[in-house]
């Protein structure tokens, strides 16, 4: 069974804010323009990163999204920071795997340790023969992973075509070291890419965050999103489990990447900002 660490000796304690009730909708700081990773570490402790080129810096808000204080990790760079996860013991793992043109041969997760050091895991795929592969094969786009079990479990983000949206399961070793990772499962997602993952305190549900991108009249930019999460698998068959959907109404072109638990029923998602729609989280009850 997965608990939930406080948070990782790593990092000094941040204030604590707990009387207010936690709003179902909240803006994010400015400092969060592109959105891209979530661990959430307790009620008033929710730690966030950004998308590519930015700088390599976690930021801590509370429950309503205020900023309490940042963390400069300096001397890593942050290439395509893409999510962060954390396991019982007190590492933290940021995902610096974004591979949007299929030809990245310098794959890593950066492990933190509660001690201060700071590791890393290169891996690469089995099934990836070509840098990039043929536009057909373009399916090794990472956007999401999470720690359970020992390991880390990784979801594809497929190119936005027609006909290409499975995500595909990796699995990983959480210790630092080169590694193949090992192609788990696949399921096909219709007109979905996924860019976010997360599994619940106990265990039992895995959530992935999704979106596809449209036009509307042919030139005006809309999208659709959904949080799908998995719940009566076996193991860490979690894409064979029984699935469920709640779409995230999008009126206009809105790109969520970042998910995480709350609690067992609850999770938090958060969207990049956009020229016309500020960055922003919402929590989400999930039922069957």
């Amino acid at each position: 069974m997965y608990s939930r660490i406080t948070f990782l000796l790593l990092f000094i304690s941040a204030p604590y804010l707990g009387a207010a009730q936690s709003p179902k909708r909240f803006h994010l700081p400015k400092d969060l323009i592109e959105v891209s990773g979530l661990f959430y570490a307790g009620k008033d402790s929710l730690w966030w990163h950004n998308d590519s080129g930015r700088s390599p810096t976690l930021f801590l808000t509370d429950g309503r999204g205020k900023l309490l204080t940042k963390r400069d990790l300096h001397p890593l760079t942050n290439r395509d920071w893409e999510d962060i996860t954390s396991d019982p013991s007190g590492n933290i793992y940021i995902g610096d795997f974004g591979n949007n043109a299929n030809n990245r041969k310098d794959l890593k997760v950066y492990i933190l340790s509660p001690d201060k050091r700071i590791d890393s895991l290169l891996f690469q795929y089995p099934d990836q023969k070509r840098f990039p592969p043929p536009a057909q094969a373009a399916n090794f786009d990472m956007e999401a992973f999470f720690w359970y079990a020992d390991s880390l479990h990784l979801f594809s983000k497929n190119k936005l075509v027609k006909g290409n949206y499975f995500t595909k399961h990796y699995r990983l070793p959480a210790r630092p070291g080169t590694y193949t990772a090992d192609l788990q499962d696949s399921l096909y997602l219709k007109k979905r890419v996924v860019t976010g993952a997360a599994v619940s305190p106990d265990g039992r549900r895995v959530a992935l965050v999704a979106y596809n991108f449209k036009r509307f009249l042919g030139f005006i930019p809309t999208s659709a999103a959904s949080v799908l999460w998995f719940d009566d698998f076996s193991g860490t068959k979690f894409l064979q489990g029984t699935m469920h959907k709640v779409n995230l109404a999008c009126l206009l072109a809105t790109q969520y990447e970042s998910i995480d638990f709350e609690d067992n029923d609850r999770v938090i998602v958060a969207s990049e900002r956009t020229v016309i729609i500020p960055q922003k989280a919402r929590r989400i009850r999930l039922k069957r």
